[in-house]
């Protein structure tokens, strides 16, 4: 079954599906860059293009908006620790482990079952010596995605020191 997205955007590395219920953020999917784009359904969907929009143009912080993240318990607790990771900073899967008092593995895992990519920046965990997966390699292009972000968010915050 396809998911049905509220919107589907341009990025600068393909598209953007946004899935909205209830008005809260529930997914962002990265897409080919041959998906058609689909303008916004809802306000709550222009002012998260918008968003993304602006993060993507000129480094604009993802304000964290009503977002509805499904998962366990654990990775819940993981996805939390991801938001307060600064733009333009990475930590590695085991500093983030330790933070969140579980093995580098699982947290590596919960990263990798993100559902909201982006505003729950996994992209800034990386592993010790590379950058890690992305996307639990859902995508060919994960692994450039990562790299354009990180290369992206470090450009951004060097200008803006």
């Amino acid at each position: 079954m396809t998911p049905s997205y509220q919107a589907v955007m341009r990025a600068p590395f393909g598209k953007l599906g946004l899935r909205i219920e209830n008005g809260m953020l529930v997914a962002i999917d990265f897409l080919p860059a041959s998906t058609p784009e689909h303008p916004p359904e809802s306000a709550f969907a222009v002012d998260a293009c918008r968003a993304l929009t602006a993060y993507f143009e000129d480094g604009t912080p993802l304000l964290e908006p009503h977002i509805r993240p499904a998962g366990t318990p654990f990775q819940q607790r993981v996805w939390a620790a991801l938001r307060g990771i600064p733009a333009g900073t990475v930590l590695s899967y085991g500093e983030l482990a330790e933070r969140v008092g579980s093995g580098a593995r699982a947290v590596a895992n919960a990263c990798g079952a993100n559902p909201i990519p982006l505003v729950i920046p996994c992209h800034r965990v990386v592993a010790r010596h590379g950058p890690g997966g992305f996307m639990q390699g859902r995508t060919p292009a994960a692994l450039e995605i990562k790299h354009w972000l990180l290369q992206h968010e470090r450009s951004r915050s060097t200008a803006a020191g």
